[in-house]
């Protein structure tokens, strides 16, 4: 797996995962404070494996480690945004 696909594949699980969050604020009081959440899919073995490896290699001592399993991703469905207009700023 390549640094891109690396990028995507946990682009698409970090967003989810603030979504499940925003959905499921109980959850989001159970993750210490400056702790590194790791995102683990169960359905790709290699993604998983390279994010613990990355999670480890950046956190700190006794920094706190958050593992969040997936089984799967269901699938996606309609955004909701209603007639979005993306620009380039000419700042």
């Amino acid at each position: 797996m390549n640094k891109q696909e690396l990028f995507e594949k946990n682009l698409v699980l970090t967003t989810e995962f603030s979504r499940y969050v925003l959905e499921h604020p109980e959850v989001a009081k159970r993750i210490p404070k400056d702790a590194v959440v790791v995102i683990l899919p169960e359905y790709d073995q290699e993604l998983a494996e390279e994010n613990l490896k990355i999670a480890k290699a950046r956190r700190e001592k006794d920094q706190p480690l958050v593992l969040v399993k997936v089984e799967k991703l269901a699938p996606v469905r309609k955004s909701r945004l209603v007639r979005p207009k993306v620009e380039i700023a000419s700042v």
